[in-house]
């Protein structure tokens, strides 16, 4: 027992710590863009906060293509069988592709209108337009990248895929501060630098990508398969992610409502709200590492056949997401002094705001880490997706987004009450979580 502890805590160590620093350097990224932005204006800030919940839309798609890539692949690959990875790979690209196309028409063509969404603010929305309709090119390029990355990371390259996106983001967050703010001898473009920054990142991480892709003993994206579908695998892929893709559209578009009330609040509550989801972003990126770890080493033993080994796997990963919760939940409570102090040019009324949101998103971490880990990790590694679509559909729009649009609009609560209101969801779920989890509905050899 002691050496299948051993063996199970190493494997997790190689797989999440390189996972949870990609999506540390993605969350930087984003910081990156909100504090250069808010040195410049909180119009800035709060322009761009807005403008990118189109491309939070679209990271919804690629997350439900990922995990429903990552549901099969992992078994697959646990299994030893290579050609049904690369062609899952295959028509996940084409579905991310498509999808991104569609994204990219409006960003590009309608920026004006997506903004409208968002805010009725007229100064917010001429710049997010301007930010869209730059960046919108991006969309096209992390629609081959993004679904490459993860299959990386489900074929034995999770190292190699971490630093492929590692270095993409680095170049962003460098490109950021030359393009925003003129360096080099570069004029400062403000937002539409941001945007730009972003587009090369992605140009320069679709290369590195296409580049892992000429080996010839790896996983890799071949026409043959792109033009030629496996009807079979197909059908399981849909199988188990339009569940996943009902859920995150769910869940995602509830997120995206929370960001339409808090925008119709002022521009005070927009840019507190800002930088409180950038903390956020930055403190659960080793929980996230371990739900993307949950679901690539119980999805191995699946598929390999050792249901009981996958079961004790997955009350370990259980006690580990709720460890790491308290203590991600620590960690923003020790860092709010330091937070305030590094804020740019927020009003009064926005620091206060932003102190009391930061109290409210250390209880917020825990339910994060334990929702993510057990349905988006252990519950998706056994195909057991449609639990989580449920659930989230029952919290986020019978339950959390009525009492926002009540308490912001009808009953007209003071801000930081409709914020603690918003961020109820993640732990209201958590019992009907746990009494899932003890079905072991999620116990299950998914191959053929």
């Amino acid at each position: 027992m002691w050496e299948e502890k051993s063996h199970f805590y190493k494997n997790l160590c190689a797989i999440v710590l390189p996972i949870a620093c990609q999506n540390l350097m993605s969350a930087l990224v984003s910081a990156s863009d909100a504090l250069m932005l808010g040195m410049q204006s909180q119009e800035a800030l709060s322009a761009v906060s807005l403008a990118t919940q189109i491309q939070f839309v679209l990271s919804l798609f690629y997350a439900a293509l990922t995990i429903g890539a990552t549901i099969l692949a992992a078994q697959y690959w646990g299994r030893g069988d290579k050609e049904s990875v690369e062609h899952i790979l295959a028509h996940a690209t084409k579905i991310s592709f498509f999808i991104s196309m569609i994204f990219f028409t409006a960003a590009f063509f309608y920026p004006m209108l997506l903004m409208k969404i968002f805010t009725n603010d007229v100064n917010l929305i001429q710049s997010g337009a301007d930010y869209l309709h730059t960046v919108s090119w991006s969309y096209i390029l992390a629609a081959i990248s993004q679904i490459y990355l993860c299959i990386m990371k489900n074929s034995g390259r999770t190292l190699k895929s971490t630093i492929y996106s590692i270095t993409s983001m680095v170049l962003n967050i460098v490109l950021n501060s030359i393009l925003i703010f003129g360096l080099l001898g570069i004029p400062a473009q403000g937002i539409v630098g941001a945007a730009r920054a972003t587009v090369i990142a992605r140009i320069v991480e679709l290369l590195l990508v296409l580049w892992e892709n000429r080996k010839k003993d790896v996983v890799r994206l071949k026409w043959s398969n792109l033009l030629h579908t496996e009807r079979l695998l197909v059908k399981d892929f849909w199988t188990y992610t339009n569940p996943v893709l009902g859920n995150e559209l769910v869940w995602g578009c509830g997120f995206t409502m929370f960001t339409v009330i808090m925008g119709h609040l002022g521009s005070d509550a927009v840019a507190a709200n800002s930088y409180a989801n950038i903390v956020k972003n930055l403190i659960s990126c080793f929980c996230m590492g371990i739900a993307t770890g949950a679901g690539i080493i119980v999805g191995n033993e699946l598929g390999s056949g050792h249901l009981k080994k996958a079961k004790r796997d997955g009350a370990r990963l259980c006690r580990l997401s709720i460890l790491s919760g308290i203590i991600s939940g620590v960690v923003i409570l020790l860092l709010i002094p330091f937070i305030l102090g590094h804020v740019g040019n927020l009003t009064e009324t926005a620091q206060e705001y932003l102190r009391v949101m930061l109290f409210i998103c250390a209880y917020y971490m825990i339910g994060k880490s334990v929702n993510s880990t057990v349905v988006a990790g252990i519950f998706c590694a056994g195909g057991d997706t449609k639990f989580g679509l449920i659930c989230d559909m029952i919290t986020m729009w019978f339950v959390i987004t009525p009492i926002g649009l009540m308490a912001a609009f009808v009953l007209k609560v003071p801000v930081l009450w409709v914020y603690f209101l918003l961020n109820l969801d993640e732990l209201v779920k958590i019992p009907a979580v746990y009494r899932h989890y003890k079905k072991y509905q999620w116990v299950k050899n998914l191959t053929r």
